[in-house]
């Protein structure tokens, strides 16, 4: 099953912090809830893993990401992540493009676009679903990578914004995000945007 997702993340930052960040692998993986790089192999190869729990059942995934190109010019940087829960019952691939653009002096967003293809058992979900836990699970990782651009910056906001930062969840919240995916459910069978 494939699923593409475009998404857009404002921030009041300038864009040569966002861009800073964007190239720093393993902080960006760290804005997975449950996500961390265990490994660099090279400059274009990592090797990390990814922690769900839901209720008392806690999900185990190992995978590789693929730095394919940055493009300073572009401030554009591609990249696969390939994973394989560890019980071998689902596998999942992400081809990522992501980029930061200027919106206004000292504000800027960047801009994520993937195509996730997924099989076993996290297929079997359905396409309306799968393109509901990606939806959360990019929502998730938008905050808490606007949260650490932002605290690159100075002053109270900064401070602020660190100490969110500090407190991303060490497993992505299974509960929170099913309440999300109900939600996202919901507003999708009543027309209402997510």
């Amino acid at each position: 099953m494939k699923v593409e997702i475009n998404k857009v993340f404002p921030m009041d930052a300038p864009s040569s912090d966002a861009w800073t960040f964007l190239q720093d692998i393993a902080g960006v993986a760290g804005c997975m809830p449950g996500a961390e790089i265990t490994e660099q192999v090279d400059d274009s190869n990592y090797v990390g893993k990814v922690k769900v729990k839901v209720g008392p059942a806690t999900m185990a995934f190992n995978g590789k990401i693929l730095v394919q190109n940055i493009d300073a010019d572009k401030c554009e940087m591609t990249m696969q992540g390939k994973g394989m829960d560890t019980k071998g019952s689902s596998s999942a691939t992400m081809d990522l493009t992501a980029y930061v653009r200027e919106t206004e002096v000292g504000k800027c967003e960047v801009v994520g676009e993937a195509v996730i293809t997924v099989t076993g058992k996290m297929a079997s979900m359905g396409g309306r679903m799968m393109n509901q836990v990606a939806d959360q699970i990019l929502n998730q990782f938008g905050a808490n990578f606007v949260n650490n651009v932002l605290a690159m910056g100075e002053g109270a906001a900064a401070e602020e914004a660190a100490v969110k930062a500090a407190e991303i969840p060490k497993e992505l919240n299974g509960l929170a995000f099913v309440w999300g995916l109900f939600i996202g459910m919901l507003k999708s069978l009543t027309g209402k945007k997510t």
